[in-house]
């Protein structure tokens, strides 16, 4: 069975392999060595400059933990963009906090806009956070990261927190060069690993900032976990077989080695652009192929996600299209939250190949026709 949901994605088998290594000591050189592995291509992930400061590390929890973890600290006032699902989450997570929210609200499947940002930013600031989805899992809807860049730069008080969850290794994040303070990713999605740990980076300033603030957690500190990281001295016992697997598929990634085979020879930086142009080959394959079959997309084509298709439903029964496709070996999701039942997702990420896709699209097909009026 083939998995095309928006996560968990499918891993390669040489990556599950790795979860299986004997147990290590989570104290002893070969973790630390572990840590020493993962850190250089972890940056080329996020597109971190050690040289400017900031920090890159891995957390044993899901994403939703650093959510919650990377506010503590930050200040009292954020604006949180709210456009899906997750990013309501992250939003109720900052209220549950008592942090003040206020909140720049879009529909489903829409991105707000940087004059948004911008004008929120003036009118009601300042604030000392402002939270993004970068990805929108649940819709599709992708908010270019450029664009809002320029923005941020104009509020330098404001330390600009990015959910990348669905976005890492699927698309460029260039965490620097946009000047992000946090963002974070779950293994489970473009990353291409069985979910259960987080990785993030933070830049200088985020951890200037919040090192000399109260934080009300331990767990999910994440300057502790930063800091424990660097040192080689995690807080708390980590999932080791995770790291373990996270090492080998990110030097296989920088390697060349999940890439078409025309493209195997690139390394480093290539190799994760190599990486990014495929996701978005992949995406617009499905484009054309729901174009074929007149089924519109909940985003508009420009804000199109390179990891996730989020297509209405059409004349289409969501539930029996699953299920039929499930009989030939493809699982795709439901909509999520106010879209299911009117939408379905497929997940085009991680190290599915063009051909995977070309032949679950061949399927999709299959289904559709078997299902047409005669």
């Amino acid at each position: 069975m083939k998995v095309w949901i928006p996560g968990p994605t499918e891993v390669r088998p040489e990556v599950l392999a790795e979860c299986a290594r004997p147990m290590i000591g989570h104290r002893s050189d070969a973790m630390a060595q572990l840590h020493d592995r993962i850190d250089p291509h972890l940056r080329l992930a996020f597109g971190v400059d050690e040289a400017r400061g900031s920090q890159v590390a891995v957390h044993t929890t899901s994403a939703t933990g650093l959510m919650e973890g990377c506010l503590h600290g930050v200040g009292k006032r954020v604006l949180c963009v709210i456009n899906g699902s997750f990013s309501k989450r992250w939003g109720e997570i900052a209220e549950l906090l008592r942090l003040q929210v206020t909140r720049l609200e879009k529909a489903m499947g829409e991105a707000a806009s940087p004059a948004e940002i911008d004008e929120l930013l003036r009118k009601f600031g300042p604030f000392d956070a402002l939270t993004l989805v970068a990805n929108e899992t649940s819709s599709g809807v992708r908010t270019p990261l450029g664009p809002v860049a320029e923005v941020m730069s104009r509020h330098p008080n404001t330390l600009w927190l990015v959910d990348v969850v669905s976005h890492l290794a699927g698309m460029p994040v260039d965490f620097d060069a946009n000047g992000i303070d946090f963002a974070f990713a779950g293994s489970q999605k473009a990353l291409a690993l069985p979910p259960g740990v987080t990785v993030l980076g933070a830049s200088k300033r985020y951890l200037e900032r919040v090192r000399g603030a109260k934080r009300a957690s331990y767990y999910l500190d994440a300057v502790r976990v930063i800091d424990g990281h660097r040192e080689r001295q995690t807080p708390a016992t980590p999932c080791i077989p995770l790291y373990f697997a996270l090492a080998r598929q990110l030097e296989d990634i920088s390697a060349g080695v999940t890439l078409p085979v025309s493209e195997r020879g690139l390394r480093g930086a290539a190799a994760w652009d190599a990486r990014y142009a495929k996701h978005l080959r992949m995406q617009r394959m499905t484009e054309d192929w729901a174009a074929r079959h007149e089924l519109k997309y909940v985003p508009a084509p420009d804000l199109r996600s390179w990891t996730v298709a989020c297509i209405r439903k059409g004349s289409i029964d969501v539930s029996k299209f699953l299920a039929q496709l499930k009989q030939r070996g493809h699982t795709i999701s439901n909509g999520y939250g106010d879209l299911k039942g009117a939408s379905f997702r497929i997940g085009h990420m991680g190290d599915h190949s063009e051909e995977d896709l070309a032949q679950l699209l061949r399927a999709c097909d299959a289904v559709l026709a078997d299902s047409a009026p005669r």
